[in-house]
Parts: structure tokens; C-alpha cells; sequence
């Protein structure tokens, strides 16, 4: 069954069928013609699948990502990100990760964040000489960002999935998602020094208190966000309805940049983009189901466990196997199919399920900026303008700086785990 059903799902997504459908026909192929189990088991477990309270900030935290974009949220901040970077060269391709870790610790979502600030940041990076693949790259793999800071769509996926309490996970996210954050900035700063870009006057000079004074609304929302889950005051998904909230409010009634006659778009945005989701969480859950009942993740545990004698020898392996999956999987189904078969396997060799979720998520988010899968860039390569294969030669550098990222936080667990363990 269990060839079956992997064949079957390969062929489907192989011929262009959406992964979430792709998912759900595998998963009927396996249970009509290999179990006795009735039908009626497969909508039971689509629906048993999105079941879950925690899943509900989902929603939440996209509907606040494309109310801060309407609403004047990106544009302050990336004023706040120039006044810090304006007299340094390359300046504004700082301004651009910085602006993207701001933005990230509100919206959850690297596309969101490609979208909002790479509509501002990609046009301005080329007006200032920026060839359009460096630019565009730049916006890309900085957007990685918005899974890694807290909160993170993927982190909630994996803490649902594998029964990870979602609080660590967001703390555990901030180690990472600073570190990504330095790197890409070394790695900008000493290109623009190598290549001359940003060498003029490369944007207006804002001033700092001015800039934080016109976006203090937007910078207190992750001040909100994060000190209300962490002070107790809520949990993690009560916390994507008051984002919502703070949003909605600051965008129509403090900045009064977003007009009522935008909300039904938003709106619109918002269910369509929590229906793709939802749908693989859904079809996620069934194909899981399959696989957990075939023995086939029992199977797969103990081979690993035979085959790896240490963590060591089993991270690489889990490592090479997630840049795989990544490239060609989308993350949150990844994730969901996953994470429930290999992070157990993980904690016999004692790793802990919050370092394990931070290495799938910073691996896996390297699927959002490779090809042929990589959903960040083809945002950015929209926004820029640019073909997809224009883009690879300028990328290539930036994978390979995240990647180093991710050799950090396979191998030391305190960039994950300090917080938590000064915390907890």
C-alpha cells in the first residue's frame, strides 16, 4: 500500500494536480483498494484534520498580514529601516532585511511579507542601480524571515502536528530568525562594498525619531503580540485575534490609510489564501492518517534507528532530506507530513521536538527561495519583473549564506533553546 499510495501522490503533483488534491487522491487510492476501511473514513479525517483551536490563529495572523499592508504599516517601517541604514552604503538593501524582521514579527508569512515590503523595496533597490536579480534576490531569501520570527504559520503547523507547545516554538524562533537576519545584512553590506552598489545617495535621509514617531503604532503591535503571550495574558492563538484587532484599528482609525471600500478585498485575500492552507493541513492530516496505519512510520523509525548511530550522522541525513523535500514540496505540507514521523524519531537520539521544529522550519523555508517550488521567488520575480531563470545566478550566494545559518542551528541547540531555557 504504502508504494502505492507514494506513487500515486509523485504522479499526481508530476502532472501539475494541486498538492492538497494530489494528497487526498493518494490517500483514497490507498484506503479503497489496500484496506477494508469504509470511505467515509476520508472526509471524517479531512475535517477531523482542521479540527483544532491552535489552528484558528492561521486565519487570524493572515488577515492581519494583508490588513497591514493596505494599511500603511510596511511603507512606516521600511521609513524606520532607512533612517537606521541611510548613510551606510548599501543601505537600502539593509533597510530591506530589517524591514522584512520587523514586518515578519507580525504577519507569520513569507509571501505576505515578499508582497508588502518588496512592492516598496524592489522598485526603489533598481531606480538606485540595483541590477533587478539582486534586488529581487535580496527581497526573496530576506522574506524567509517571516516563518522563522515568531509568529510563524509553519511553527504553529509543526506545534499542532507534533503536540509542541507553540509558546516555546515562537520563542525558540527568535535565536534563529536574528541569526538569518545578521547574515544576510554581513552578506549584503560586503556585496554592495565588492559591487559598488548603494554607493550614492541611494534614498532620502529620514530621521530616526521622526521615522519611529510616525510608525510607533506599528512597531507596538509584535510588543503586543509577543509580550501578551509570553506575559500570560493570552495564548498564542487569542493573540492572532487581537493582531486582527490592533490591526484593523491602527489601519482605519490611527493612520487612516486603508478606506472601507478595500475591506472586501482584504477580506477576500485573506479566505483565499487560509483555504489553500487549510485545504493541505486537511489533506496533510488524511495522508498521515494512512501512513501512520499502514505501519509505515513505525518502519521508517526503526530503519533510521539501525541505520544512524548517532545524532550526529542522523541530522545530516534529515537535513539532505528536508533541502529535497523542500525544493519540491510546499512547506506546510511538508511539514504536516513529516514532522509527526521524523520528530519522534529525533528525540531517541535526544534532540528536543522544539530544536527539531526549528531545524525543519529554517530547512524547509530554504524550499521558499530554491526552484522549482520556491513561492518567494516567484513573488519577488513578479514584483521585480524578471523571469524565474534570471534570478538563480544572483540567488545562488544567498542560499548558501542561509544554509551555513541552518549548519548553526542544526549543531548548537542553544540558538534555538537559550530563550527557552532562561524563560522555562
Amino acid at each position: 500500500m504504502n508504494i502505492a499510495v507514494l506513487v500515486s501522490m509523485l504522479t499526481f503533483i508530476a502532472i501539475g494536480v494541486p498538492i492538497a488534491v494530489s494528497l487526498i487522491l493518494a490517500s483514497t487510492i490507498g484506503i479503497n483498494f489496500f484496506t477494508n476501511l469504509p470511505l467515509v473514513i476520508i472526509p471524517q479525517r479531512v475535517l477531523s484534520g482542521i479540527n483544532s483551536f491552535p489552528l484558528m490563529a492561521v486565519p487570524f495572523f493572515i488577515l492581519a498580514g494583508n490588513m497591514m499592508s493596505s494599511g500603511g504599516m510596511s511603507v512606516r517601517l521600511v521609513n524606520v529601516a532607512k533612517s537606521l541604514t541611510s548613510n551606510i552604503q548599501g543601505g537600502l538593501a539593509i533597510s530591506c532585511v530589517l524591514t522584512c524582521m520587523m514586518f515578519a514579527a507580525v504577519s507569520g508569512s513569507s509571501v505576505a511579507t515578499t508582497f508588502a515590503i518588496g512592492s516598496i523595496l524592489i522598485p526603489a533597490m533598481i531606480r538606485h542601480g540595483y541590477p533587478k536579480p539582486v534586488a529581487a534576490s535580496i527581497q526573496a531569501s530576506s522574506a524567509e524571515l517571516g516563518v522563522l520570527i515568531p509568529p510563524s504559520i509553519p511553527l504553529i503547523l509543526y506545534g499542532v502536528s507534533t503536540d509542541t507547545s507553540i509558546g516555546q516554538l515562537f520563542l525558540a524562533g527568535i535565536g534563529p530568525g536574528v541569526l538569518v537576519a545578521f547574515a544576510l545584512i554581513a552578506y549584503v553590506y560586503v556585496l554592495c562594498k565588492i559591487k559598488g552598489y548603494g554607493s550614492g545617495n541611494e534614498s532620502e535621509v529620514y530621521g530616526f525619531l521622526h521615522s519611529i514617531s510616525n510608525a510607533k503604532a506599528a512597531l507596538f503591535m509584535p510588543v503586543i503580540i509577543i509580550g501578551g503571550i509570553y506575559g500570560g495574558i493570552f495564548t498564542p492563538t487569542e493573540a492572532s485575534a487581537v493582531a486582527v484587532a490592533y490591526a484593523f484599528v491602527v489601519s482605519f482609525f490611527v493612520y487612516k490609510t486603508a478606506s472601507w471600500r478595500e475591506l472586501p478585498g482584504i477580506l477576500q485575500k485573506s479566505v483565499i489564501s487560509t483555504v489553500v492552507i487549510m485545504m493541505i493541513i486537511a489533506a496533510a492530516s488524511l495522508i498521515s492518517y494512512v501512513v501512520t496505519r499502514s505501519g509505515l512510520s513505525g518502519l521508517i523509525a526503526t530503519s533510521f534507528l539501525g541505520f544512524f548511530d548517532s545524532p550526529v550522522s542522523f541530522l545530516i541525513a534529515v537535513n539532505l532530506l528536508l533541502l529535497f523535500v523542500g525544493m519540491f514540496i510546499e512547506t506546510s505540507a511538508a511539514i504536516l507530513i513529516l514532522a509527526p514521523i521524523l520528530a519522534p524519531i529525533a528525540a531517541q537520539f535526544g534532540i528536543s521536538y522544539v530544536h527539531f521544529g526549528m531545524i525543519m522550519v529554517v530547512n524547509l523555508a530554504l524550499g521558499m527561495i530554491t526552484p522549482p517550488l520556491g513561492v518567494n521567488l516567484f513573488a519577488a520575480c513578479s514584483v521585480a519583473g524578471i523571469p524565474l531563470h534570471n534570478i538563480i545566478r544572483s540567488l545562488v550566494p544567498f542560499v548558501l549564506v542561509i544554509m551555513a545559518c541552518l549548519a548553526v542551528v542544526t549543531f548548537v541547540p542553544s540558538v534555538s533553546l537559550f530563550l527557552i531555557n532562561a524563560f522555562y
